[in-house]
């Protein structure tokens, strides 16, 4: 997982040329303009997803992993809380190859929360990266949230 200021995004593109990609789209588009849905970029390779995410709880929101795509959250308005878990430390579940998510959930009687490695904030102008190896609870807030997902091959 990486967290840092959209600005600095570039610096990353040794991890990914595809990152570059996406650089040169947030050079180029207003993200807070854009219509809710899937936009193509790159064909299946790059593209983003606007969404506006309604209000969840950290016992609501659920651990999930992609094994094909990586992905890049941008908050564009409001900040979101999200969880991060190693993927090696979260419960076995089912992985769905339409979707390329599994969703982890705890062990019954246990709190989702317990999951997590840690909690952080993520505002408008920074980002976080998820490899496949990154489990995550995105978009954990107290207000609607509008955000783009860049889904980038692995």
């Amino acid at each position: 997982m990486i967290v840092d200021s959209i600005e600095q995004l570039e610096r990353y593109v040794p991890l990914n040329p595809r990152f570059a990609v996406v650089a040169e789209f947030l050079r180029n588009h207003d993200l807070a303009a854009m219509e809710a849905g899937k936009h193509e970029i790159q064909g299946d390779e790059v593209f983003v997803n606007i969404q506006n995410a309604p209000v969840k709880s950290r016992e609501e929101a659920r651990f999930e992993t992609h094994r094909e795509m990586i992905d890049i959250q941008i908050p564009v308005s409001g900040e979101e809380e999200h969880g991060w878990c190693p993927l090696k430390d979260l419960p076995a579940a089912t992985y769905n190859a339409a979707t390329d998510m599994t969703l982890h959930d705890p062990a019954p009687q246990m709190p989702i929360s317990a999951l997590a490695s840690t909690y952080f904030f993520l505002r408008p102008g920074q980002f976080a990266i998820y490899f496949p190896s990154d489990g995550h609870a995105p978009a954990i807030t107290t207000s609607t949230l509008r955000k783009a997902i860049f889904k980038v091959k692995a």
